[in-house]
């Protein structure tokens, strides 16, 4: 269910695309980010960082592109979004010597301070290769082959969350503390 929550905004953005053009398709994706907030905020009674930065980042970038008829600003968000996210990520992790996911889900999941740290690691260098691959096809790729991207993208989060879940399963006992598997 949670992934359908999750999918649905890019879902109605592409089919938007394909029946109208970019600027219908961007409306349409701020409306459906609010919706999504909403009904994230509903079901949870309170949103994540993540989805307070996708939103706001989804309403400027999206008014910008309306307002200055211009779609490169809604291209090149996602770009944004995940350059920062690896950046905040990266320095709480070696400047400030916190770590955010273990901060944000440790309650949730009981891992060792080194899968943790390695955790973190790995989602730095999955947004910066998903900011990277981005940026790549938004510069060098029409706005249709950049759409088309966006909705068969959803392919690498869904890998890469997949080997998460494999990655951390050894770490894990079936009573959900953390098991010993070396670290």
């Amino acid at each position: 269910m949670r992934f359908l929550i999750d999918f649905f905004p890019i879902a109605l953005f592409v089919a938007a695309y394909k029946l109208g053009d970019i600027y219908t398709a961007t409306g349409v994706l701020m409306v459906a980010t609010l919706l999504q907030t909403g009904l994230i905020y509903a079901i949870d009674r309170k949103l994540q960082t993540l989805q307070k930065v996708t939103l706001v980042l989804v309403i400027v970038f999206g008014a910008l592109t309306l307002a200055l008829h211009d779609e490169r600003f809604i291209k090149w968000k996602p770009t944004v979004l995940y350059a920062s996210m690896a950046i905040v990520l990266a320095a709480a992790l070696w400047v400030w010597k916190k770590n955010f996911l273990q901060i944000l889900l440790g309650s949730q999941l009981s891992l060792p301070e080194a899968v943790w740290a390695r955790l973190t690691v790995m989602w730095v260098a999955y947004f910066l290769f998903m900011a990277a691959i981005n940026a790549y096809v938004a510069a060098y790729y029409s706005t249709e082959d950049w759409v088309n991207f966006k909705l068969w993208g959803y392919a690498f989060p869904v890998v890469f969350i997949v080997g998460q879940g494999l990655y951390i399963s050894k770490y894990l006992k079936s009573d959900g503390e953390a098991g010993t598997g070396s670290s």
